[in-house]
């Protein structure tokens, strides 16, 4: 191989750690928002867009 195949492959290896690290913050950040909002609609606090006054004013 060439030389500098080691800094390449080291290369890729670090931007695959890092693409696989923010995939899954993304995906475990999504579910805890989700969790976060069944908590606070199971505590009776809606979303102003699920009012269906119709939107009024808008």
């Amino acid at each position: 191989m060439m030389s500098h195949a080691a800094y390449v492959l080291a290369s890729y290896a670090v931007a695959a750690v890092t693409v696989a690290g923010l995939v899954f913050w993304v995906v475990g950040d999504g579910r805890a928002r989700r969790r976060e909002l069944k908590e606070l609609e199971a505590a009776g606090i809606r979303r102003r867009s699920a009012d269906a006054s119709g939107g009024a004013g808008r």
